[in-house]
């Protein structure tokens, strides 16, 4: 038999999948498990040279009073307000779970489409969002509270935002007509890859290493968007700033600094 389908086995048996708590749980889980490798190495970083020399902005040291108040804005938005539209989506909308998992090939085009999909529809909300000025101090500012971004600064966000994100989420699986297994394994990695972009860590294996012909951005990629406000507006993939010019990496960054007189 093979893996996902065991994998999609064991997760029909399981009678929370059918639940309207599942949606909240699992992206709290999931969310909270991909922020706690970096929430650790962020405890060590102070300590450990071995760690501290993988940060991107050096100088930068996450509080624990910081960390504190982006998890207690996690929880609250996921149970003042993901958790009430999930209930009204289970309501509106159960889920069919077929008996047969999707094809391993099936799985990797469609989350690289969501992917894609998803890195489209951000880097225009993202745009505009910047570019329109009360669109940026109502809705956007909160995410750039702080300029040295942690992993749980992925979700510090206003509410707008946070359902934005969400809404886009859910919608590009539904769109293409992914298996639900596909969807949840879309979300894991989709959370994943925006953990990765506001880590802090800049790593030999990180993804935008594994990626060629600087393609996918990663956390310095948005680092400096952080940063400089006006560049790098798309989550992970490069060819949308490229196209409006709004593309800028350490490359660029040396290169305007030598034309200065």
């Amino acid at each position: 038999m093979l893996p996902l389908q065991i994998l999609w086995d064991l997760l029909r048996q399981q009678s929370l999948l059918r639940s309207p708590f599942f949606p909240v749980l699992f992206s709290l889980t999931v969310h909270l498990s991909c922020c706690f490798p970096y929430i650790c190495l962020d405890l060590l970083s102070s300590r450990l040279t071995l760690v501290h020399r993988f940060k991107i902005q050096p100088q930068s040291k996450v509080t624990w009073t910081m960390a504190y108040s982006c998890f207690c804005k996690i929880v609250r938005n996921h149970v003042c307000f993901i958790f009430p539209l999930s209930v009204v989506h289970w309501y509106l909308r159960p889920v069919f779970y077929p008996l047969l998992a999707p094809e391993m090939l099936s799985v990797v085009k469609d989350i690289l489409a969501c992917l894609l999909l998803f890195d489209m529809q951000y880097f225009l909300w993202h745009l505009l969002h910047h570019k329109v000025s009360w669109l940026y101090n109502f809705f956007h500012k909160e995410h750039h509270f702080y300029t040295a971004t942690f992993s749980l600064t992925t979700e510090n966000t206003s509410v707008w935002e946070m359902l934005s994100l969400s809404f886009f989420t859910t919608l590009n699986p539904a769109l293409l007509g992914c298996h639900p297994l596909t969807e949840m394994l879309f979300y894991v990695t989709n959370m994943y890859l925006s953990v990765e972009a506001h880590s802090g860590y800049e790593f030999p294996w990180s993804p935008h290493r594994l990626v060629p012909f600087g393609l996918y951005g990663g956390a310095q990629h948005h680092d400096l968007h952080h940063l400089k406000f006006r560049v790098n507006y798309a989550p992970y993939f490069t060819h949308w700033d490229r196209l409006f010019g709004t593309l800028q990496g350490k490359d660029t960054q040396k290169k305007s600094r030598n034309k200065k007189p």
